[in-house]
């Protein structure tokens, strides 16, 4: 082969190369895919669905919760989960901390409400951000099911999804890399989650969480979303989640009741958010959802200062001050935005990152 022989084979093989191999932005632009593990079936492989190729949804099948109840859109037996991932996550080789962010009700993990709180939030921060399915569950594992059948969502968050998370992404996989934030039924999660197993945490957050369930008022919230399709169908009974929400036989209530058992949070970052529900009459619903919500921090507040664990109390009243547009209503958009920007600014002060 002469010299000129040689030139076009090897413009020849350059070129087959060229269309076989992916470019760098093509190898970006697949999103990670995942192995099944830890009670968890992959249903749906991830897909972005954003077109900056930060965001996609992946759904499982869970052991500890096959047959979740459903609101519009969601699929049987599967549960869509959201994963929001740092800009530079597809060209580099770093582990990131992980925050998970719980959802209210009712609501779900992929609206845009939720995708453009997380996206918004941690652009430009080294964190990623995984917003699972939580339907109706308040985050606990059911004592009284019924005909639903079994509905461990405490076990299928903490015992199988975070491992599985971990298994599949490149994260910081101990509690100095880990946080949890909840808005509403989400800001109970949160606490309820950090304080039965204080050893997965290194902060949490709670944005306008009930967080009290001695109050009568969260009891009659919890039982309402038990009772109505617009929280998810079948519906389900008053007692399925902690029992009868009466005395003498509501002891489940009250020693799940997160206000209460603020003790295992100590030595973990803390932070909790609420309005004052802002002008009454303007949204009346919305108003007096917040100012409850602002009770039960109140006494969550209490009984944090009483057991000398330290945390952050962002009180912003009626929003004119905390952000633009925010009313200090419970799902006023700019309020809820402002809180979890704070909070991702206060767990990258603590947590393990790039």
């Amino acid at each position: 082969m002469n010299m000129r022989e040689l030139a076009r084979w090897g413009a020849a093989v350059a070129t087959c190369v060229a269309v076989v191999l992916p470019t760098p932005a093509q190898a970006e632009a697949e999103p990670p895919r995942f192995v099944d593990g830890f009670g968890l079936t992959v249903k749906v492989q991830p897909t972005w669905i954003d077109g900056a190729h930060r965001t996609f949804t992946f759904s499982v099948a869970s052991t500890e919760v096959p047959r979740p109840t459903l609101l519009p859109t969601q699929v049987a037996g599967q549960h869509v989960v959201v994963v929001t991932l740092p800009e530079d996550y597809a060209g580099s080789a770093k582990r990131y901390p992980v925050l998970y962010a719980l959802h209210g009700n009712p609501d779900m993990p992929d609206t845009r409400w939720n995708v453009d709180r997380a996206e918004i939030a941690t652009q430009g921060k080294p964190l990623i951000t995984v917003q699972p399915n939580g339907v109706r569950s308040w985050y606990s594992n059911w004592v009284n099911p019924g005909a639903v059948g079994k509905q461990n969502w405490e076990s299928f968050h903490l015992d199988q999804l975070i491992p599985f998370v971990d298994a599949n992404l490149r994260t910081i996989a101990n509690r100095d890399g880990r946080a949890i934030l909840g808005h509403s039924m989400g800001g109970f999660g949160a606490l309820h989650y950090a304080e039965h197993r204080p050893e997965l945490f290194g902060y949490v957050g709670s944005m306008s969480g009930g967080l009290d369930l001695r109050n009568p008022v969260m009891r009659g919230v919890v039982v309402t979303t038990e009772l109505i399709e617009a929280s998810g169908v079948p519906t389900v009974g008053a007692d399925a989640i902690f029992g009868p929400p009466v005395w003498p036989f509501d002891g489940i209530w009250n020693a799940e009741s997160p206000a209460h058992n603020v003790a295992p949070l100590r030595g973990m970052g803390v932070a909790l958010y609420t309005g004052n529900g802002g002008n009454l009459l303007d949204n009346p619903v919305q108003a007096i959802a917040e100012q409850q919500a602002r009770e039960t921090n109140l006494v969550t507040v209490a009984n944090l200062t009483a057991a000398g664990v330290p945390f952050d109390f962002l009180d912003y009243g009626d929003g004119s001050t905390w952000a633009p547009g925010c009313t200090g209503k419970h799902a006023s958009p700019p309020c809820v935005q402002k809180a979890m920007t704070h909070f991702v600014g206060l767990v990258l002060g603590r947590l393990q990152h790039p």
